[in-house]
């Protein structure tokens, strides 16, 4: 594996690329769902998702909503683009690969894009729709500890030392769980309090 100076190589984490790959599967299977249920709702309006649980848990709400379209095509397609990469390059990290420095560049940024717009989706969600997907709240549970071990790894590469890697990789779990807890916190104060 190639670095740049300076930059020290870690070993190619396993337990990361099955992180990688079972929440791509989690999410490829939740956009596969959504796209066809958005197909769905566009040839026949009157379609009922098996996600309309009740009017909080209302995927149709969702996907009628102009968030769920914000680039132009049902928001989705994202993620039956996106999910397929982030299964190859877990099951290529648990193979043991060595990737180029800039795989992982093109791995943070797509987390990062992933980790912001799935936050302001959850914000669109719960706040300005008022009803939550199912299927979505699938790909926000899989987004964000990518997002979060990804930029762990990273950090700890590219910043040896670094405060911030110091901290993520001591605790990482912690994390993890207050920003699951802060999501349903929103959700039960908003919806149920």
């Amino acid at each position: 594996m190639t670095t740049s100076p300076g930059v020290e190589a870690p070993h190619q984490p396993r337990g990361l690329g099955a992180l990688l790959a079972i929440g791509g599967v989690a999410g490829l299977i939740a956009s596969a769902e959504l796209t066809h249920d958005k197909f769905e709702l566009l040839k026949n309006p009157d379609f009922i998702p098996n996600c309309n649980i009740s009017a909080i848990l209302n995927c149709t709400s969702v996907m009628k909503s102009d968030q769920a379209g914000v680039f132009g095509f049902p928001n989705p397609l994202i993620g039956l683009m996106f999910f397929p990469i982030l299964i190859t390059l877990g099951v290529l990290l648990m193979a043991r690969v060595d990737f180029p420095e800039w795989v992982w560049v093109g791995l943070q940024a797509g987390a990062v894009f992933g980790a912001g717009f799935v936050t302001w989706l959850q914000y669109q969600t719960i706040y300005n729709i008022g009803a939550l997907c199912p299927w979505c709240m699938v790909v926000w549970v899989a987004v964000i500890p990518i997002f979060l071990y990804v930029t762990a790894r990273n950090l700890r590469a590219w910043f040896p030392g670094n405060r911030a890697a110091e901290f993520l990789r001591d605790w990482h779990a912690l994390v993890l769980i207050l920003w699951y807890v802060a999501i349903a916190t929103a959700i039960v104060f908003h919806f149920f309090i």
